[in-house]
């Protein structure tokens, strides 16, 4: 629809008369938004229009008055019919083009075009920067200087900005919250300068060939690795490296995690993902040791005291579990919490450092 708004608002001007009583093109237009937005209609974003149509649009809006009936009714009439000749439309920018052919073309090449459209010099970089993780602006703004520093976390919203400004060494967050209060006076350009410059950094970023942190590949194979590798795994890493053993220990989660890092009140939301042989399983060995015995009391008490009792009788009838067995079934309660996690339905409790 932004697309036959776009075609009936000429970019220069106010157009030619045609149509009812001599209304120019934009006029009409005009007269379509301003009856959309009236009725509460669901209005297509103009942001997607250009931006001297968007102005003119807006020009046109604020110097008419009145519109009789007749001419509404022959505007919206012509407007339907401009709808109804289109066969055909393309999403408007790169961004939609890659939506559109989004598996069709290889991640290698879509990144490669939005690499050139950033250099290129068009559009708002800010907009993309705005987008990024705090983990991919800190390291850039942690190189920047101090003037360049101020200006990305000014013009980043305000959470993103402070968290951002608490991962500072507290040396330069204090030389940049003070650089900041300096900004005032910078040119809109310098400031559209300073992010295409920092687009451009992130761009020619190498692809990553992998989605996840190295800590946090090796943590999620760990979770599901038997107690005696995991452990032994651990013990090398801290020869090896101590501050990278310890990032994986955090990033770990297993069945003795549980009633540390899992919300009581989403205990039942586990029990419906989790097979209930599995669960009765996982159960019944965990209660041959005091930590086990903790984690079952925990899920055993935050579910409805039927549905709890069941369990525990089953649990009580399961007899002994082998080792290779209960692994399994822990690591499928494991599982099914990190499903739940990444779906966004719970939460997990991130363990405060000591």
């Amino acid at each position: 629809m932004a697309q036959v708004l776009a075609k009936i608002t000429p970019t220069r001007g106010g157009g030619a008369e045609d149509g009812p009583r001599g209304l120019t093109r934009r006029e009409k237009a005009a007269i379509i938004v301003r009856l959309m937005l009236a009725e509460g209609g669901s209005l297509p974003p103009l942001s997607s229009l250009p931006e001297d149509l968007q102005a003119g649009l807006t020009e046109q809006m604020a110097r008419m008055r009145s519109v009789d009936r007749a001419t509404m009714t022959a505007v919206i009439e012509e407007f339907l019919d401009e709808l109804d000749q289109v066969g055909l439309s393309f999403p408007g920018g790169l961004e939609g083009a890659l939506a559109v052919m989004d598996g069709h073309i290889s991640p290698d090449t879509a990144n490669r075009l939005r690499r050139l459209a950033g250099s290129g010099g068009k559009g708002d970089p800010w907009e993309k920067l705005i987008g990024l993780p705090v983990d991919e602006l800190l390291p850039v703004l942690e190189q920047e200087s101090t003037e360049v520093a101020a200006v990305m976390l000014s013009k980043l919203p305000v959470p993103k900005a402070a968290e951002l400004l608490g991962k500072l060494p507290g040396e330069k967050a204090r030389r940049v919250a003070y650089a900041v209060s300096m900004t005032g006076s910078v040119e809109p350009e310098t400031v559209r300068r300073i992010g295409q410059s920092l687009a451009a950094q992130f761009a020619n970023q190498p692809a990553r060939a992998f989605s996840g942190t190295p800590v946090d590949r090796v943590g999620a194979i760990l979770n599901v690795s038997p107690a005696l590798t995991r452990d032994e795994v651990l013990k090398g890493l801290e020869e090896a490296d101590a501050a990278f053993a310890e990032k994986v220990r955090k990033a770990i989660f297993t069945f003795q995690h549980i009633p540390a890092r899992l919300s009581p009140r989403d205990v039942p939301k586990v029990i419906r993902v989790v097979d209930q042989l599995r669960l009765v399983t996982a159960l019944a060995a965990a209660q041959t040791t005091p930590e086990g015995t903790e984690v079952a009391e925990f899920l055993l008490s935050n579910m409805s005291q039927r549905m709890a009792q069941g369990l525990r009788e089953e649990a009580g009838q399961r007899g002994k579990v082998k080792e290779k067995e209960a692994e399994e079934a822990m690591n499928a309660v494991v599982a099914g919490i990190r499903q739940l996690e990444e779906s966004g339905e719970v939460v997990l409790i991130v363990e405060e450092d000591e």
